[in-house]
Parts: structure tokens; sequence; C-alpha cells
């Protein structure tokens, strides 16, 4: 029983750490894509809601996900802007 504890809480330690990075750290590596995002899995607010997860349908043109950069543009419907419509 404590070996399972020990092992829940390692993970939960890790995980909560590599979640600590800075934004401008994210953003360096990251990139918004936008019209991507699957529904309720969007990563920020958008015109219509407040909260990230919160976007109904996928392939929202205001709706983002962070991508490793430079690859947004590779998928197919990504844009590095917020799409109309």
């Amino acid at each position: 029983m404590k070996s399972a504890l020990f092992l829940a809480s390692a993970v939960a330690v890790a995980i909560s750490g590599s979640m600590l990075s800075s934004g401008s750290a994210q953003a360096a590596e990251n990139e918004k894509c936008f019209g991507v995002a699957a529904a309720g899995q969007n990563d920020c607010q958008t015109a219509s809601n407040s909260c990230a997860g919160q976007v109904s349908e996928a392939g929202r043109g205001d709706a983002w996900i962070y991508v490793p950069a430079g690859t947004c543009q590779k998928i197919n419907g990504g844009s590095l802007e917020p799409k109309q419509g």
C-alpha cells in the first residue's frame, strides 16, 4: 500500500513540475494553432466562451491549441491567425 501511495505521489510531483513551466517558455517552443481543436479540447477562451475546454464543435476558427512551433500550418485546416466564420 505504501509503495503505491509513494508511486502516485512521485507521478503527481513529476506532472505538476512539468506544468509549472513559464508561459513564455511554452510560447517559445509552441505556437497557437487555430481551427484544429477537437470539441472540448481548446486551450483557452474564445469569443463565445471564457475557459479552456468549452468549445462545443471541432474545428472552430477562433478556438486554438498549442502545437510544437512550426507544425500548425502543416495540419489540415491549421492557421496561425483566428479564422472568421
